[in-house]
């Protein structure tokens, strides 16, 4: 290479979804945000929560790319942090050390980081538990990696098969992370209300009328487009 890189690339103002859109996805869930995203909005099911208690999480996200084996651009985008982001920290999908402790969670947390997802590993689990800070990972590994190499922050990543940009939404459970993309969030909205409402109403018949069998299924077998045998 002709010149050294820079340490660090930065992008450090982008636009955030206002709070009112914000709140209407956190009354969401993560299947639900799939399912109006027609099944491509969930990142790798590997990244995972690390703490049961602290698996739900809405936020706008805030990108770092670390890179293999080093952690720099996700102290950077701590520093760089606003209450209520949500650090999308991407390591290429390395995990043989971990991104990210309890010293750096409570970092986050001091600075108002509501939560971290990476494709990375993290350590330090009974300090996590502590901190209090969710977090989603790929795996827990206590080696430790290094600082000095080159990363991004602000900047597009790919984490977990998803591309996410800097001030789309992380929408996140037990079930696993969502993401929706800024200029997206309005539609996304509207079809996930269509969404919540359809499947209220299939689990009201489900518990209330016992219902058994989809219509769909019933029409179906039904119709001369299957083969009995027998």
């Amino acid at each position: 290479m002709i010149h050294e890189p820079p340490i660090l690339t930065i992008r450090r103002n982008f636009v955030r979804p206002d709070r009112a859109m914000i709140e209407r996805f956190a009354q969401a869930n993560a299947c639900w945000i799939a399912d109006a995203m027609d099944g491509r909005a969930a990142a790798h099911p590997a990244i995972k929560p690390v703490l049961a208690d602290k698996a739900v999480i809405c936020g706008p996200a805030l990108t770092c790319h670390c890179g293999v084996n080093a952690n720099l651009a996700l102290l950077a985008a701590i520093a760089m942090a606003e209450k209520g982001d949500v650090i999308v920290a991407a390591t290429d999908g390395f995990t043989g050390a971990a991104v990210i402790g309890d010293r750096m969670a409570g970092m986050a947390r001091n600075r108002g980081v509501a939560a971290v997802v990476t494709d990375g590993a993290t350590r330090d689990q009974a300090g996590l538990r502590q901190v209090g800070l969710p977090i989603f990972a790929a795996a827990v590994n206590p080696n430790s990696c290094i600082r000095d190499a080159p990363g991004t922050v602000g900047l597009p990543v790919m984490l977990g098969g998803r591309h996410v940009a800097a001030g789309d939404l992380v929408v996140a459970d037990e079930d696993g992370v969502t993401f929706v993309p800024r200029d997206r969030l309005a539609e996304i909205a509207d079809r996930l209300d269509e969404v919540a409402e359809a499947e209220r109403a299939l689990a009201a018949r489900v518990e209330a009328e016992g219902l058994d069998r989809l219509d769909l299924v019933v029409e179906l077998l039904a119709s001369d487009r299957v083969i009995h045998l027998d």
